[in-house]
């Protein structure tokens, strides 16, 4: 009943129930939102614009992530709580681990892709379960994408290079009538549970498993040589453009982003379409021009994050995540 009334976000528009965070966002616009970082205890909350302003201070809350560095590595450990962010509550949907020189990123999903790929291995696991969640379902520390900075061995100016591999979404999803597989739907609790998730103040029941396996150890190599498999959709940061003006590169933010800083970007499709695809087809090209995320700096400790489909929030956040971590071989 609840999947015949609340549409998804990719042709809604809207976020309206928990399970919306993990859903490809609007095809035909972008949803706005905005994050707030407290240097104080590393956190990073995610709101949902309510106005057009940029500086504002309501918004509806989505998510948080805190930050923990480790010997080898940082982890953002990403909750659907404002103050609860920890792999121990039932709140936790996922996280974002950097290697050592923090030019490397893997996403984490509690939930597997729809190709059950890029799981990490068992190791030294911990696993916590919610009273309401039936052992059968599928928890784990799934690898759904990885974020790569370019290092700049030259020291050259410019922004950081960056690419994004997202093992969840195929490059067929940006295609004429492509969709993204195995996106999650409404957990089968009661009416009542599911209206009231609304609020956001209730949690996705489901238990999460950690494995403390290395970065090097998870990212392996991908054979391209295996042409049988769907290639993975792979983003690019938009070239931006140097300003002879105001001696700096610039990119059309359209508004949304007011102060330059080397953290912003704009990710657009970096593959091409398939070599037999008819080239004239408008609606394949524009949809690899289109961006599919941006963020940027517009206060002291405020930026925004403005995503569409096929990424959802938690994918564009953790995305985003990765552009705080300090990267000195980068710049």
């Amino acid at each position: 009943m609840c999947k015949e009334i609340v549409r998804c976000p990719e042709f809604s528009g809207k976020i309206t129930f928990p399970v919306s965070l993990k859903q490809p966002g609007p095809r035909d616009g972008t949803i706005q939102c905005f994050i707030k970082r407290d240097k104080s205890n590393l956190t990073y909350r995610l709101f949902l614009c309510l106005s057009s302003a940029l500086l504002v201070e309501n918004g509806k809350f989505l998510l948080s992530a805190k930050r923990t560095r480790r010997t080898t590595c940082t982890e953002y450990v990403i909750s659907m709580d404002a103050d609860n962010i920890s792999r121990s509550s039932n709140m936790y949907i996922g996280k974002l681990r950097s290697n050592f020189l923090g030019t490397k990123f893997i996403i984490y999903d509690t939930q597997p892709p729809y190709n059950n790929a890029q799981l990490s291995p068992p190791g030294r696991s911990r696993r916590f379960y919610s009273k309401k969640v039936s052992p059968k379902v599928p928890t784990g520390s799934y690898n759904i994408a990885q974020v790569s900075y370019e290092l700049n061995v030259l020291g050259t100016r410019g922004p950081r290079r960056m690419h994004c591999c997202m093992h969840s979404i195929p490059a067929a999803a940006l295609e004429p009538g492509g969709i993204v597989p195995g996106q999650p739907e409404l957990l089968p609790r009661s009416l009542e549970d599911s209206f009231r998730s609304i609020s956001f103040s209730k949690s996705i029941d489901n238990s999460s498993e950690f494995s403390s396996a290395r970065f090097s150890d998870i990212v392996g190599t991908h054979d391209e040589e295996d042409e049988g498999k769907e290639r993975p959709l792979v983003l690019r940061n938009k070239a931006p453009r140097w300003h002879e003006q105001l001696q700096c590169w610039c990119l059309n933010f359209r508004g949304r982003v007011t102060v330059a800083s080397v953290k912003n970007f704009q990710l657009i499709a970096a593959n091409q379409p398939a070599a037999g695809a008819p080239t004239p087809s408008q609606p394949a090209q524009s949809d690899h021009d289109k961006i599919i995320l941006q963020f940027g700096k517009v206060g002291k400790d405020m930026f925004t994050m403005d995503y569409r489909y096929p990424l959802s929030a938690f994918q564009a956040f953790a995305i985003c995540l990765s552009s705080f971590d300090t990267k000195l071989a980068c710049e």
